[in-house]
């Protein structure tokens, strides 16, 4: 009788371990399967963009809300645990702003020449979002609501998202992270940016990424600079556009986030570049962003914005159909509709969260991806190679070719 209650209470002992343990592996696979999902980054950069919206409405080029706008996201910068740059923004001796620039320095790449030779280069990515916004404090009686929540504190979200996520890691690139001043005057915080660089860092931009009101539009785009437009540079300038697209659908982001990536498919044909010639408007948009000077420029580009270019006319395509937000034809930018308290009753409570993580994730995955043609110095050290475009015999006969080309140069008779 004594060994039959000793077995029912190691029986209950163990039945209570066993369902402990299912508990806790239950709980632990959900927390994997959480930690492993695409995008999920909480609730950082949505904060962040709110918060900024909601203490600045207000913040046009050189304005007292652009500023502190500017020192917020110093401050919160900073508080990542980086060194921030201020770089002086001066469109005359009374119009001042900043750019707040992070610099995160790659250890490099070695890159394959066409005979599978190796040589080490240092390539640089771009990413960077405007703080200010165009509605001036003088008008606020007419955009009571406003405060720039999708032209551009989203941005700033997901650019801040972005220098968390990438805090403590190395990466081949060297990445710049460039919050950008008076975008409202000219792109004046851009121009100022490049314009600072020598040829040699500007030659060095494998890309520039830039994000702008990914928040309101219908559908989230990315697109190429009007530089891809020119005859001989649509694969190349569009290659990080391309990739861009791969992130998204190697990652299912679709099923995963609700949030796809879409591409301008128009298939209208008018000159977009201004160089009289007719192009195909596909994968490029006409809205102007920071990127326009980088791209004005011949530096390949990614612009993430959202909108809606399933139309048949240019004229007809807009941010939004939402029946909501029609007070100003589809238009969010630059409108009063541009609030966080309108867009929060409008929208999907969820969108902007995952609209902000979304890009930061593709732009993340975009940088890790790495350069064509290369390999990163720490797994060239492993023994990474990529195969050789030519076959060693080509090699050969190519090598010799030009040693002979160079005994004929040297041969040459002195005038």
């Amino acid at each position: 009788m004594k060994n039959i209650k000793t077995h029912k209470k190691t029986m209950r002992i163990l039945s209570i371990v066993l369902c402990f343990l299912m508990v806790f592996s239950c709980a632990s696979c959900g927390e994997k399967d959480e930690e492993s999902k695409p995008a999920a980054y909480g609730t950082y950069g949505a904060d962040f963009a709110l918060n900024l919206a909601q203490s600045f409405p207000y913040r046009e080029a050189f304005s007292a809300g652009e500023q502190g706008a500017g020192v917020m996201i110093k401050n919160e910068l900073e508080s990542l645990g980086y060194q921030v740059e201020v770089q002086p923004v001066a469109a005359s001796a009374s119009e001042s702003s900043s750019n707040y620039i992070i610099r995160i320095p790659g250890e490099g790449f070695m890159q394959r020449d066409s005979f599978g030779e190796y040589n080490p280069v240092h390539k640089t990515v771009v990413i960077g979002a405007h703080y200010d916004s165009p509605i001036k404090y003088s008008q606020r009686l007419e955009y009571p609501l406003y405060n720039g929540i999708q032209n551009n504190a989203c941005g700033i979200g997901s650019l801040m998202t972005i220098a968390k996520e990438m805090q403590g890691k190395k990466y081949a690139y060297d990445v710049i992270l460039i919050a950008f001043g008076a975008s409202t005057s000219n792109y004046l915080g851009a121009r100022t940016f490049v314009y600072s660089l020598s040829d040699e860092e500007r030659s060095s931009i494998d890309c520039m990424y830039c994000i702008e009101s990914i928040y309101a539009g219908d559908k989230l785009y990315a697109h190429s600079g009007l530089s891809s437009l020119k005859a001989g540079n649509k694969y190349s300038y569009r290659r990080k556009l391309y990739e861009a697209y791969d992130v998204a659908y190697e990652n299912s982001l679709l099923s995963e986030t609700g949030t796809d990536l879409y591409y301008n498919m128009s298939l209208l044909s008018f000159d977009a570049n201004g160089d009289g010639v007719d192009d195909m408007y596909r994968e490029v948009t006409t809205v102007p962003s920071d990127y326009t000077v980088f791209d004005n420029l011949s530096i390949p580009i990614v612009f993430f914005e959202s909108s809606d270019y399933n139309f048949t006319k240019l004229s007809d395509m807009k941010e939004t159909k939402n029946l909501t937000l029609q007070t100003y034809g589809g238009a969010v930018r630059n409108t009063p509709l541009d609030s966080s308290i309108t867009l929060r009753e409008a929208l999907d409570e969820t969108r902007l969260e995952t609209r902000i993580n979304v890009v930061s994730y593709i732009v993340i995955k975009a940088v890790e991806k790495g350069s064509k043609d290369c390999v990163p110095v720490s797994e060239y050290n492993d023994g990474e190679r990529l195969a050789p475009t030519v076959s060693p015999k080509k090699k050969e006969e190519k090598m010799a070719s030009l040693s002979e080309a160079a005994a004929k140069e040297s041969n040459k008779p002195q005038e």
